[in-house]
């Protein structure tokens, strides 16, 4: 019997080690991935380097980047088709977009403003400062949220860009970096990040990554003509659910669906 308890004991620091691998392997496994499933597509102008998508009241906006060709734009939501176009001045690199009380509010990346345009002439009527680089934006509850191509989110009051808060972003404790444009959806904040071909859902509580949408299928054909057309441009419209998404100098704008993903129930 004794012979038996000694091999038993043996085995424990072996079988402590399984144990401590196999704890550590599920804390690595991260958030939940679901697949992103192109239901309907529209043409997109190849040459619009997107950095920002948003959907207000029947039409879609667009803000795209580059040095001497960045623009806001205004989109047909059925054809895709270029309704205006504003370019910005050569000097600026247009970045992340969103619609706050009624305004265009349009990021720049190193320049340090934000613009904000309106939405019926596309025209800049004021600039605001951005102590960070611009990235990505949206609005929730009010704030004008920017990511600036690190782990965290800011918060700023649209009217001075008074700083309210931030949040650090993790997926199972670890940092998620280079988060990029931004959407809300289901009371959930989206965000493409810089080369990957998922879009990270964060509690906008706690900044924890919930889900993965998986958009590699879509994102394959433009990668394949060229690595740096990376996914980013996520829309949404509140009223129906309806969610786009494209990228860099892409062809075509997807609207999708995530089955298995609850697009308006919180996610714990």
């Amino acid at each position: 019997m004794f012979s038996n308890i000694s091999r038993s004991l043996g085995r424990l620091p072996l079988l402590a080690a399984c144990l401590l691998f196999a704890s550590a392997s599920l804390s690595l496994a991260g958030a939940p991935v679901f697949t992103a499933r192109s239901i309907a597509q529209l043409p997109h102008d190849p040459a619009a380097f997107t950095q920002g998508l948003l959907y207000d009241n029947g039409v879609l906006y667009e803000s795209t980047g580059l040095y001497g060709r960045s623009s806001r734009r205004r989109l047909d939501v059925k054809t895709g088709k270029v309704l205006a176009a504003r370019q910005l001045p050569a000097a600026l690199f247009g970045e992340g977009l969103a619609l706050a009380d009624g305004w265009l509010y349009q990021l720049t990346w190193r320049e340090g403003r934000v613009l904000v345009a309106d939405p019926a002439t596309l025209e800049t009527r004021s600039v605001l400062p951005l102590p960070t680089e611009g990235w990505g934006a949206t609005v929730l509850d009010g704030a004008l949220v920017v990511s600036d191509g690190s782990d965290r989110i800011a918060f700023y009051d649209p009217d001075n860009m008074r700083l309210l808060g931030s949040l650090a972003v993790t997926d199972e404790g670890a940092p998620v970096t280079a988060l990029n444009e931004l959407e809300v959806v289901g009371g959930k904040l989206w965000a493409n990040v810089w080369h990957d071909t998922r879009i990270a859902v964060i509690d906008p509580a706690s900044g924890r990554v919930v889900a993965w949408v998986d958009c590699a299928a879509l994102a394959r054909p433009q990668l394949e003509v060229d690595s740096e057309n990376v996914l980013n441009g996520i829309a949404c419209d509140p009223a129906t659910g309806r969610v786009w998404v494209t990228g860099k100098n892409w062809s075509v704008i997807h609207q999708i669906d995530v089955p298995g993903l609850p697009m308006g129930a919180p996610l714990s």
